[in-house]
């Protein structure tokens, strides 16, 4: 029998021993992550040959094979954040209220409001979209930064320090930051401003820099030098097509591989969307069935499929649909004899 292979694969990792992905533990044996939105998958083996040579022409003589390889790459349309984790071997932290993320925002606005005393502004007051985060230790480097645009949304001003206002997605800037304010901003003792707003507007577009807290809804990703991709039992099925057409269901077994850490994160505005490649190299090892042999691969095809398409007819039950005597019911095999029925049957 002959086949062809032009299908994808649809990957699972299961996990060698007991680990953990984000907030997730897995044990031996489990699976960790499923890849269907593969574009390539390959198996690619490799040997190394030395040679004893000599004679005239100094021709080779005998050859011996060793150093023999098994990698699997697979390419992937998409990833997810346990897929990008265990690619670069990086810990995977979701946001929780006792750690929570915060996550850098900038927002263009225009709910601005300036309050005056006499000709001068005093203050100016900025509604955000979101609340932004304010530290307890007001000598650390959690400011709201506010800047200035003109009418081509470009940057006119040297960033402005706001601090919190009256509500908690308001912030206000002041243009005399003195000992009686203090309380509000807390930058410290001593760290008082003088602020010229004369620029301000009521209701001009500012370009706000901030960051904004999140308890849930949001994970991280730490790349770390100490942390690598780890091993993994992989299945891969796929298709193999017989030369009739008819596709067998194929599994690659890899019972222990590797995931290399090196990876390549392109972004781009044309071109094709960015791809991530997963590179897996294969290690000796027994496969869950068989614990006689270590292998670096095995390729299990199911023929049963081309088995049933060669079946052929072999009569035609003329009295189908008749009754049979004392009942009610048609029997479409009373004329085949026994090894027919029993192979019909097998359809």
């Amino acid at each position: 029998m002959k086949f062809g292979v032009r299908e994808i694969c649809d990957v699972v990792l299961r996990a060698k021993a007991a680990q953990k992905v984000g907030n997730k533990v897995f044990y031996k044996n489990e699976p960790v992550i499923y890849f269907d939105s593969l574009k390539t998958s390959t198996l690619e083996g490799a040997a190394t040959t030395v040679y004893a040579q000599g004679g005239r022409g100094n021709s080779r003589l005998i050859a011996w094979e060793g150093e023999r390889t098994v990698t699997f790459t697979m390419e992937d349309a998409l990833i997810s954040p346990a897929g990008f984790s265990i690619l670069t071997g990086a810990g995977l932290i979701d946001a929780t209220a006792e750690k929570p993320m915060y996550i850098h925002k900038t927002e263009q606005t225009d709910k601005v409001t300036i309050t005056k005393s006499g000709d001068d502004i005093t203050q100016v007051s900025i509604v955000l979209s979101e609340t932004p985060y304010i530290g307890s230790n007001k000598d650390s480097e959690d400011y709201i930064y506010v800047m200035l645009l003109d009418d081509n949304g470009e940057v006119i001003s040297e960033p402005y320090i706001a601090t919190e206002g009256t509500s908690t997605n308001t912030i206000t800037i002041l243009a005399d930051e003195t000992s009686e304010n203090q309380s509000d901003n807390g930058y410290g003792e001593g760290k008082y401003r003088k602020n010229d707003l004369s620029g301000f507007k009521n209701n001009g577009i500012v370009l706000v820099d901030y960051y904004v807290e999140k308890t849930s809804g949001a994970f991280q990703i730490d790349i770390t030098p100490d942390k690598f991709g780890g091993n993994f039992y992989l299945e891969a099925s796929t298709l193999f097509r017989a030369t009739n057409g008819v596709d067998m269901p194929a599994e690659f077994v890899i019972p222990n591989c590797k995931i290399q850490s090196n990876f390549t994160f392109t972004m781009a505005s044309s071109g094709d969307p960015s791809t991530f490649t997963f590179t897996m190299d294969a290690f000796p090892d027994y496969t869950r069935w068989d614990k006689t042999k270590k292998v670096f691969a095995a390729i299990q095809v199911i023929e049963d499929s081309v088995t049933n398409a060669e079946l052929e007819r072999l009569g035609t039950g003329h009295d189908f649909g008749k009754a049979t005597t004392g009942t009610n019911h048609a029997e479409p095999y009373a004329t085949y004899v026994t090894d027919q029925k029993d192979h019909i049957e097998k359809v």
